[in-house]
């Protein structure tokens, strides 16, 4: 696996195609914005929150790009553009080729089969008045043109590729275990034979016993559909075990991408540091490196000038509270730090 980076002004973008299978790129997205007007109270006026603020990257067939970072970094803002349910406010955003962030309506209406979700709650996902088969023959139903007795051969086929048993095929939600719920979430995601799944948290509400069987199926699915995941996370553990590719993201922009291995294996932005060292390890070497981030997140609404990262980080200087740094490449990755050098 190669990773190159692409610099066109301030734009990075890193390419993360296999190179030696040269598989196809689904997805592209350039300097990808969304932003919200919200009110800030009585008699204030209004604010601009910019959850997604300049994200780039690339991703292909076959291949699992980990978007990581806290809790209001615009990981999900970033899926729910990514599946076109929302647009975005600038930037391109195509998908085999097609810009569908200024495509026409019927144009990201035939693109939408094209990109699935997997939300992160089993128990709120899914119809509890619908049974398993109905669930998974929705979508042929709304997107094609099959007989009703097409759609229910479709359903139990995907029904046994999830691992699931043919006599479910008419029980309820709530009869199924939170793995078991999983399962069907992807299978119906898989229903319309889609390039491209994101995948929001998908096992984070599930026991720890059962999420390495449903981070295996998964990467089982990739290897036999070669889809392409965009993996939403806050868990390194689970990253390191599906990811090819990470990226990131600290208040709505990209502060490091690059392949797996190189990022897990010597980070270059403190804060990805500070992520890796909060993940837990039987290593005492990795525990006695721990690098600790001080403070709490800012605000999306009133950002640091700069590096959004500087108040917290303990490399900052003058230079970090005035200049914002862009992506730039780094030993095999990219990464948005005007100190990444220090971090060798």
């Amino acid at each position: 696996m190669m990773s190159t980076s692409q610099t066109t002004g301030t734009d990075t973008i890193i390419d993360i195609r296999d190179q030696s299978s040269a598989n196809p790129l689904v997805l592209e997205d350039k300097e990808l914005h969304r932003h919200y007007r919200v009110g800030r109270g009585l008699f204030k006026g209004h604010a601009e929150l910019r959850a997604v603020n300049g994200a780039s990257f690339t991703l292909a067939a076959g291949r699992t790009l980990a978007v990581v970072g806290e809790s209001g970094c615009g990981k999900s803002t970033l899926a729910r553009l990514v599946t076109l349910i929302e647009t975005p406010t600038a930037g391109s955003l195509a998908i085999d080729g097609v810009d569908v962030a200024s495509a026409s309506p019927e144009t990201i209406k035939a693109m939408r089969p094209k990109v699935q979700m997997v939300f992160q709650d089993p128990y709120g996902s899914l119809n509890p008045r619908k049974q398993v088969g109905e669930i998974l023959e929705e979508p042929l139903e709304i997107n094609t043109k099959l007989t009703a007795s097409a759609r229910a051969e479709a359903a139990r086929a995907m029904m046994a590729k999830v691992g699931l048993r043919p006599e479910q095929y008419s029980r309820y939600p709530h009869m199924f275990s939170g793995g078991q719920r999983q399962r069907i979430a992807i299978a119906r995601a898989l229903m319309l034979s889609p390039r491209i799944v994101v995948a929001d948290e998908p096992v984070s509400e599930l026991d720890v016993s059962i999420r390495a069987q449903v981070l295996n199926l998964l990467m089982d699915l990739q290897a036999e559909l070669n889809l392409a995941y965009l993996f939403i996370s806050h868990d390194l553990s689970v990253v390191r075990h599906i990811a090819d590719d990470v990226m990131v993201m600290y208040l709505g922009r990209p502060v490091e991408q690059g392949p797996k291995e190189v990022i897990f294996a010597g980070p270059r932005h403190p804060y990805t540091v500070a992520l890796l060292a909060a993940t837990p390890s039987v290593d005492p070497k990795a525990r006695s490196k721990r690098l600790t981030v001080k403070g709490e997140l800012p605000s999306p609404l009133d950002p640091p000038s700069g590096c959004a990262f500087h108040k917290r980080c303990a490399y900052a200087t003058e230079i970090c509270a005035v200049d914002r740094p862009e992506l730039r490449p780094i030993v095999g990755r990219a990464v948005a730090c005007h100190h990444a050098e220090q971090l060798a």
